[in-house]
C-alpha cells in the first residue's frame, strides 16, 4: 500500500493545501440558526386570526428538525477542527439533506399546513414559516458548498493511486 496519496507529501507529512474551505460550514450553521428561530416564530394562524402557533406549538416536528440542525451544525463546526481535510463528506451530505428536509417542511406549511384536517381548520401560513424556509435553503446551500469541497485523502492532485492491486497514473 503507497504512504504517497494527495493529502500526503513524499514523506508521508501531511498536506494542508487541499483542505475544504470552511464558509459552507458557516452558511448551514447560520440556516440552522435562522431555521431555529422560525421555530418559535408563528407559523399558522386559522382563516379568521383568531388562532396562531408557533412551530413549536403546531408541529414537534419543526422543533426536532431544528434541535438536528443544532447537532450537525456542531458536529460540523467540530469536523474543522479535527477532520484532516476540515470536514467528513458524510457528515456534510447528512447535514445537506437535513436543509432539505428543513426547507420542504417549511414550504409544506406555506403550501398547506399538513394535519389541518386533523386540528378541524383551515389554517393558512404565517411569518414564521417563512422564516423557516429561509433558514432551511441556506442550511442546504451551506451544506452543499461544504459537500463539494476536499475531503481526508481525496485524491485532488492526480498523484499515483493504487486500484486493485494494479498501480496507475
Amino acid at each position: 500500500m503507497s504512504n504517497n496519496s494527495a493529502a500526503h507529501a513524499p514523506k508521508g507529512e501531511l498536506r494542508h493545501d487541499r483542505r475544504a474551505n470552511p464558509m459552507g460550514a458557516y452558511v448551514a450553521t447560520a440556516g440552522v440558526v435562522v431555521f431555529l428561530i422560525a421555530t418559535f416564530l408563528d407559523w399558522v394562524s386559522t382563516q379568521d386570526d383568531t388562532v396562531t402557533g408557533s412551530g413549536y406549538e403546531t408541529d414537534t416536528a419543526i422543533p426536532l428538525v431544528a434541535y438536528l440542525g443544532i447537532g450537525l451544525a456542531a458536529a460540523l463546526l467540530y469536523a474543522l477542527n479535527r477532520a484532516r481535510g476540515r470536514q467528513h463528506r458524510g457528515l456534510s451530505l447528512t447535514t445537506m439533506a437535513a436543509g432539505i428536509a428543513a426547507t420542504l417542511l417549511a414550504l409544506s406549511y406555506i403550501l398547506d399546513a399538513p394535519g389541518a384536517l386533523e386540528r378541524g381548520g383551515d389554517y393558512s401560513a404565517e411569518f414564521g414559516s417563512y422564516i423557516g424556509l429561509i433558514g432551511g435553503i441556506v442550511w442546504a446551500v451551506g451544506a452543499f458548498l461544504l459537500a463539494k469541497e476536499p475531503e481526508g485523502d481525496d485524491d485532488w492532485h492526480g498523484a499515483e493511486r493504487v486500484d486493485a492491486g494494479r498501480t496507475a497514473h
